[in-house]
């Protein structure tokens, strides 16, 4: 699934397309590549479960979850290279979270990563068809900014961390992609 979800083009534009219109457009942003990888898990039997990664002077990211043997695993689409897959190894969810830490950031190479949500379960808005409707699905990003995120860093460790050095950045831009004319 995670080949699926590398080999479509990120889709640079402010949509939020349902996973059924994911596969017809064949493009997905973070968010729409986080939905249609949960729905995706759930036609494999696991839950519908999404987590956000909140950061400051940047960019939310969305994964799919998913536990296998007690250890959580993500599922993801990123225009970074590495805020994509995560092996299910990872004992806890703030674990998980930790992962994305070094990596991400912003174009000022400021680590910017400084919260995450509790799973979401998708099945929450099966009355609203996210699967597979036309319309957009605003209302599952809306969910995210409304929902408590858990803070990763004391106020004192947010004040030491230093910027990335420009070969780090260099390694996650690979195959970044950019809208044209800017």
């Amino acid at each position: 699934m995670q080949r699926f979800l590398d080999e479509l083009p990120y889709n640079l534009g402010y949509t939020a397309r349902s996973p059924a219109h994911v596969l017809h457009e064949r493009t997905a942003s973070c968010l729409e590549g986080g939905i249609f990888a949960a729905a995706a898990l759930r036609v494999l039997g696991f839950p519908p479960l999404i987590f956000d990664l909140e950061a400051e002077q940047d960019t939310d990211h969305v994964v799919a979850i998913f536990k296998m043997r007690g250890h959580w695993g993500a599922l993801a689409k990123s225009n970074f290279t590495g805020c994509r897959y995560r092996e299910p190894v990872y004992r806890t969810l703030r674990e998980l979270a930790m992962s994305y830490f070094n990596i991400y950031f912003n174009l000022r190479f400021e680590r910017t990563l400084r919260r995450y949500s509790r799973p979401v379960n998708l099945a929450r808005f099966d009355h609203l068809n996210w699967m597979t409707t036309n319309k957009p699905v605003w209302f599952i990003a809306e969910h995210l900014c409304e929902i408590p995120h858990i803070s990763l860093l004391t106020s004192s460790m947010e004040k030491n961390l230093n910027r990335l050095d420009p070969r780090s950045v260099a390694g996650e831009m690979v195959g970044h992609r950019k809208k044209s004319g800017r």
